[in-house]
């Protein structure tokens, strides 16, 4: 391989400390070292947007790849190519001049190819007496070999975040689709329950969604839309099964009305030895309650932050910290929290004192509160989701009328 020292651009192209260190790295290539040339285009192609080039930078170092003869760039063989602007843009579909001069200075700045100008600018070569190249002027193709495996690691990289945002948007598509038809059969066949509220809240899920969507934007509003389809499949089901008619339904229209008053329904605090006594678990009767995202729950509680271990939440370990803090802050007693702990999980009753917090003001008796969730958790008539809904969306109103 022509290991010639550093070279620097003809005429008025700068010379950068970039170039230098890449000039120096093609000498880093081993002799042995083999890759195919069109495996790494392929690569190269895929992962054009992180190497920030153009469709029209990739014509132009196909066609640069068109002039190497060999099927496989060698890291003991020439890797100069020196055809001339006229036969390179033949090539690359018969680009013009100025098109095909910015082209190549992008793939020169992408670290893809070396300029190797000679005293004149021209690109030529000479040969031995053996009639091999011995010299040759123009464009050095060798960071492409330096660079395989990075370009392979990169177009997979790549690959496997297109498929993860494929994922996300068929599954959001399906969900999306699923609720719609839900809330759309509950409202025609007369079901219990608020469902133009229902309804509102999944029109404002649908709105949230960008034209050009990330896949965290896809992701966030995919959480949100299952635990809505959830809740109403839970809604509809508990319709028809629960023997004391306190349905998850009923549970959902109350929680929604209440992030729409004033003020909540205050209960009376249990007597001591209602207080003293632990409840009762019947597990074959109870299905665990299901759990939610934490960056969901943080984001319909976000004052439980500032109660935690450094003012942030970042697992569920420290929002359970937290919710310690705000359950002696707003009087709670032990014994009440964690009868909510043994009933329906630490995380769930964690997640409960959040949506308590963000209510405080509007509730006398937290203790007493909390202890009645709990009994209806007892007797499967409680659900954390519309607890949690009824608080993200009173805290997007807040943030609407801020704004």
């Amino acid at each position: 391989m022509q290991t010639e020292s550093v070279t620097t651009p003809f005429g008025r192209r700068p010379m950068t400390l970039a170039l230098v260190r890449r000039q120096q790295a093609a000498k880093l290539i081993e002799s042995g070292k083999i890759a195919d040339k069109w495996k790494v285009f392929r690569d190269a192609s895929a992962a054009m947007e992180a190497l920030g080039i153009q469709s029209n930078s990739l014509a132009v170092l196909d066609a640069l790849l068109s002039f190497y003869p060999e099927n496989e760039l060698r890291g003991d063989a020439q890797l100069i190519v020196f055809p001339s602007n006229m036969q390179l843009s033949l090539r690359a579909h018969s680009m013009p001049g100025s098109t095909l001069r910015r082209h190549l200075a992008a793939l020169v700045e992408a670290g893809l190819i070396v300029r190797r100008d000679s005293a004149n600018g021209k690109r030529f070569s000479r040969k031995s007496a053996a009639g091999d190249v011995d010299q040759a002027f123009g464009f050095d193709l060798s960071p492409l070999l330096l660079r395989s495996e990075e370009l392979a690691m990169l177009a997979q990289d790549v690959i496997a975040a297109r498929a993860a945002h494929r994922r996300a948007k068929e599954k959001l598509t399906i969900c999306r689709r699923d609720t719609r038809k839900l809330i759309t059969a509950a409202m025609e066949e007369g079901a219990d329950g608020d469902w133009k509220l229902i309804e509102d809240t999944y029109i404002n899920l649908v709105g949230r969604l960008p034209r050009t969507p990330t896949t965290a934007e896809l992701t966030d509003i995919l959480d949100e839309m299952e635990m809505l389809k959830d809740e109403i499949l839970n809604c509809l089901e508990s319709r028809d099964n629960s023997v004391n008619h306190s349905t998850n339904d009923a549970q959902f229209e109350r929680h929604i009305q209440n992030s729409e008053t004033d003020s909540i329904i205050e209960f009376e605090p249990s007597s001591e030895k209602e207080q003293g006594a632990k409840l009762r678990v019947s597990e074959t009767s109870r299905e665990p309650l299901k759990s939610f995202p934490l960056s969901l729950v943080l984001k319909a509680c976000p004052q439980v932050s500032d109660y935690a271990p450094g003012g942030t939440v970042s697992s569920w370990r420290e929002l359970m910290s937290a919710a310690v803090v705000i359950r002696s802050m707003l009087g709670v007693s032990a014994s009440a929290y964690q009868d909510a702990c043994e009933v329906i999980g630490p995380e769930n009753a964690a997640v409960v004192m959040g949506c308590i917090l963000e209510r405080a003001n509007m509730i006398n008796s937290a203790g007493a509160y909390l202890r009645d969730l709990t009994r209806r958790a007892e007797r499967a008539e409680f659900s954390i989701g519309p607890m949690v809904m009824a608080a993200l969306k009173a805290n997007n109103q807040t943030y609407l009328k801020a704004g």
